[in-house]
């Protein structure tokens, strides 16, 4: 599994033991309604037997995030993506690589075109 699609516990931005924040980053969800929905959820005392000893499990269980594990917000953004619907992701990049294909078959006409010598040895070659 490759190290960005994890979850992990974000020290960093920790108010207990990090793991309101790791859910938040692995979402890209704000942590303040990470931290909301777990409080509310310990609150309404329907959920709370379960939600707080898996939480000190997570704590527990959990490795801290690497310190440098993105290079800068864009590339969190788009792991966060990657994590949130794979096929997506997929999808833009193989359009990327379709439109890169594409811009570079406009320069290769351009130049054979303008080239009848190197279009003769490019027909050549086939």
């Amino acid at each position: 599994m490759n190290s960005r699609t994890k979850l992990y516990r974000d020290k960093q931005n920790a108010k207990l033991m990090g793991v309101c924040a790791g859910i938040a980053e692995y979402t890209g969800i704000n942590a303040m309604w990470v931290r909301l929905g777990f409080i509310a959820a310990i609150l309404t005392g329907i959920l709370s037997p379960i939600v707080l000893p898996l939480y000190f499990l997570a704590g527990l269980l959990l490795n801290k995030k690497p310190p440098y594990l993105y290079a800068d917000k864009e590339e969190e953004k788009y792991w966060q993506g990657v994590r949130q619907n794979p096929k997506r992701t997929v999808r833009e990049v193989r359009g990327k690589f379709r439109d890169i294909d594409r811009r570079l078959a406009e320069v290769e006409n351009y130049y054979v075109s303008s080239n009848p010598r190197l279009n003769a040895e490019i027909e050549r070659l086939r």
